[in-house]
């Protein structure tokens, strides 16, 4: 990649393994949407090895000047279908990240692998950096893959996974916000044309069960990642207190969300907890600067939330839809 008059390119010190790569404006005042053309080149080349860029010390401006930058990378920007955490629209193909209260931490995981249809690629871009905290830990689903247990890899590939998600009832997002309509019709279509199975319960509230992947090939570059949210959905997940005041008003059917195996057999906690621990030592983190802008190939690189104080916001924007049943 010759060299720019605009920025530079060097590993982030913070970075692990390439992972993120930083490209840093050279001056003060250097506009991002008046880099990318020269970015382009850069993206193509660099991101399928490193998973991750971070774009720094450039000018962003409002967050619709953010949705031209990565609607400049050749794809229309993807609206948040089938989600399964409360975020806003900021603007057209932008959204909130997860609107979690600011102590809880979330854990790494691939945008919607808990599905069968998921984004390429992922943008953030930090409007405001907290006043500590807020990080957005990142990890190499490549490695992650590697460093799984070669026979719980196995065993997740061969039998995929079954999410189950109960809506509403004040535990979780509602499904007409899910679903972004209040027609059940309309809801019944999305879930029939995306091998998701539905029922409506006794209350008028939504039951879904869909069978997944464990791992996925990446389309492009032919390696094999983790991919899946089973260590995010799995009822362990939950604080024992939490998961022992929700079973004492709810039958384990009716959690908001849970994971078995894909035959609906229980997954054991301590795989679970073995995965957790391969994916803690593969996080890489490091602290935003308002400004900021992380791409992600989000096959590729897994994405997290460190808790935070003050003021923050992230927003994001997602690309290239792919899935299950593309021939990865």
């Amino acid at each position: 990649m010759p060299s720019s008059s605009l920025f530079d390119i060097a590993p982030l010190a913070e970075a692990r393994g390439g992972l993120p790569l930083l490209v840093q404006a050279r001056g003060d005042g250097i506009d991002l949407l008046d880099a990318l053309a020269e970015l382009r080149p850069l993206v193509a080349e660099r991101l399928p090895v490193c998973a991750g860029i971070l774009f720094r010390g450039f000018q962003v401006g409002a967050p619709e000047r953010f949705r031209e930058f990565a609607a400049g990378f050749g794809h229309p920007l993807l609206n948040y279908e089938f989600g399964s955490t409360p975020r806003s629209n900021v603007t057209s193909g932008v959204y909130t990240s997860t609107e979690y209260p600011p102590h809880q931490h979330i854990p790494l995981h691939n945008e919607q692998a808990y599905t069968r249809e998921w984004p390429l690629k992922i943008w953030f871009y930090c409007v405001q950096a907290a006043q500590s905290g807020g990080e957005t830990p990142i990890a190499d689903s490549r490695e992650i893959y590697r460093q799984v247990d070669e026979g719980i890899r196995r065993r997740f590939t061969e039998r995929g996974l079954m999410y189950t998600r109960n809506f509403g009832n004040g535990l979780d997002v509602a499904w007409e916000q899910v679903f972004n309509s209040d027609d059940p019709a309309v809801v019944e279509a999305y879930c029939k044309a995306h091998q998701i199975g539905w029922e409506w319960k006794e209350d008028g509230e939504l039951r879904t069960r869909q069978v997944c992947q464990a791992v996925a090939r990446h389309p492009v570059t032919r390696d094999w990642v983790w991919f899946n949210q089973a260590h995010l959905f799995h009822v362990s997940n939950l604080p024992p207190e939490v998961r022992e005041s929700l079973l004492e008003i709810v039958d384990e059917e009716d959690l908001p969300r849970n994971v078995y195996y894909g035959d609906g057999s229980p997954i054991e906690p301590s795989v679970l907890d073995e995965v957790r621990g391969v994916l803690e030592e593969a996080k890489v983190s490091f602290p935003w600067y308002s400004g900021d802008v992380l791409m992600l190939d989000n096959m590729l690189a897994a994405h997290a939330r460190s808790p935070f104080s003050g003021p923050r916001k992230v927003v994001v924007a997602m690309s290239e839809g792919h899935g299950a049943d593309a021939g990865a």
